[in-house]
């Protein structure tokens, strides 16, 4: 019996380690894909803040009324 129990034992570890690489491989993906969305998101917010300042711009202009021109 104690030769099976070796045997079982020796695989459960095997099937162990592999499992603990396969989470170190995810947990790798996982930061890398966070570093990416953080990225996106400040690409977002730049271009959301040019917009705003192209409209805020656009609707100062705006509100200047007409402008006169010499000839």
């Amino acid at each position: 019996m104690k030769p099976m129990i070796e045997t079982r034992l020796e695989e459960l570890r095997r099937e162990y380690e592999a499992g603990a690489g396969v989470m170190n491989e995810l947990q790798k993906k996982q930061d890398e894909l966070r570093a990416t969305m953080m990225r996106i998101s400040g690409a977002i917010q730049v271009l959301e803040e040019l917009l705003a300042t192209e409209a805020a711009e656009q609707d100062a202009g705006e509100a200047a009324g007409p402008r006169l021109v010499a000839n």
